[in-house]
Parts: C-alpha cells; sequence; structure tokens
C-alpha cells in the first residue's frame, strides 16, 4: 500500500458529455454566486486568449518546482480530462510547457489549471489554462507526488473527479454529484439577470433591482 506523499490512484471517469456540455454556456459567476460566493479557485491567472474550459479533473500533487507525477498522469489522461495541479504556488520552475501541453492535447485533455509556473506560454493562446505564474526556468523530476488525491489549488480543495469550469472570470469546482442542481441555480440566475438587463434598458432611473437592495437595508427615501 503506497503512503502518504507518494500515492498513485486511479484516474477518476470523466463525467458523462452531455452533463459536461450542458456547462458549455454557464458563466462561472453564476455558478459561484449559487456556491455562497466563497468558494471556489483564486488567484490564478488566465493564459489562454479563448475557450471554455469544462472538464473532470485529474489531480496531481507535486512537490514544488516538480514535475515528475504529471508526468505519470499523462499516462492515465482520457477525454474530458483537466489537469489539475498542486504544485504549491512555487513560481520559480514551471510545472508544464508546450510539449507536456500538445501530449495531453492529444489524449484528450481539456485544459490544464496549475497553482504553480508554467513556460512556453504563447501554446495556451488557445488551450484553457490557468497558472499562478510564467517562468522560463524548466521544473526537476525526481518527485514524490501524489496522484488523484484531493488538491489544494488557489485556497480550494479540488478531489479527483470533481467538475472544473472556467471563463474569462476564473475556475470553480464542484463534486459531480452537485452538477445537475447547480445548472438549475444558474439557470435561474441567468433568467433573473436577463430580466434586470431588460429594466436597464427602459432608462428608467428607478430600477425594481436596486430599490430591493437598498430597502432591505432601509435605505430607501
Amino acid at each position: 500500500m503506497s503512503l502518504t506523499g507518494f500515492r498513485i490512484n486511479p484516474a477518476a471517469d470523466v463525467a458523462p458529455k452531455a452533463l459536461l456540455a450542458a456547462f458549455a454556456n454557464v458563466v462561472t459567476p453564476h455558478l459561484s454566486d449559487n456556491m455562497a460566493r466563497s468558494t471556489g479557485i483564486v488567484g490564478l491567472t488566465r493564459y489562454n486568449q479563448r475557450g471554455k474550459l469544462v472538464g473532470t479533473a485529474l489531480t496531481v500533487k507535486c512537490r514544488p518546482g516538480d514535475n515528475l507525477m504529471i508526468y505519470k498522469a499523462l499516462t492515465q489522461m482520457q477525454p474530458g480530462h483537466v489537469l489539475v495541479v498542486d504544485g504549491g504556488g512555487e513560481p520559480h520552475n514551471a510545472l508544464v510547457g508546450e510539449l507536456i501541453k500538445l501530449h495531453a492535447q492529444q489524449h484528450g485533455c481539456v485544459g490544464f489549471v496549475v497553482d504553480g509556473a508554467i513556460r512556453d506560454v504563447a501554446a495556451f493562446e488557445d488551450f484553457p489554462c490557468y497558472a499562478r505564474s510564467v517562468v522560463h526556468r524548466g521544473p526537476y523530476k525526481d518527485g514524490p507526488g501524489e496522484l488523484n488525491v484531493p488538491v489544494c489549488v488557489g485556497g480550494q480543495i479540488v478531489n479527483p473527479g470533481d467538475i472544473v469550469v472556467g471563463d474569462e472570470d476564473g475556475v470553480v469546482t464542484f463534486a459531480l454529484d452537485e452538477a445537475e442542481q447547480l445548472l438549475a441555480l444558474a439557470e435561474k440566475h441567468r433568467a433573473k439577470e436577463d430580466a434586470i438587463q431588460a429594466e436597464i434598458a427602459t432608462g428608467r432611473r428607478e430600477q425594481k433591482w436596486i430599490e430591493q437592495i437598498l430597502a432591505a437595508k432601509n435605505l430607501v427615501a
């Protein structure tokens, strides 16, 4: 039995394609607002210029500056997986670059979320990638590390098999068994904001959505 610090577990199954596709048009703020506005990954930068990230987490915990276990993760990659890496936020050695990106992409990986540094940043223009920083220096390959265990990325615990959704506003993750409920809540949220936008378009200074907020705090004259 492997011990904590060097565990290698099998990858979680990828979520059903229809479920993942349903999140393609859901923006992360609508998900975050329905998760108490206190959860989700923070502090990472989006390095792709286009493309929505939706997939299933394949998690990796690396020794800071060392990407040996990412190489092992590549052997488990299945279409629909997102490589989610806890690299301890280390800025001095890149954990992934163009070669790893190309190989992962060929085997169906849909994006990277890395709490650490990347390099070859131009290669990520059209491939979803969120990371802590960029640096030219490469990684070491000595280990240890862990594969498919709970990891902490940008202050968020991510479990193997979690759903990962990323866009220009950031990244959120949640358990597969919460996905259907979150979809329904996000749709209600979108409809509510559509109604507010329609009210704004009237040009009236008096707006119900503003008055409701102010009234709740006794700020209506």
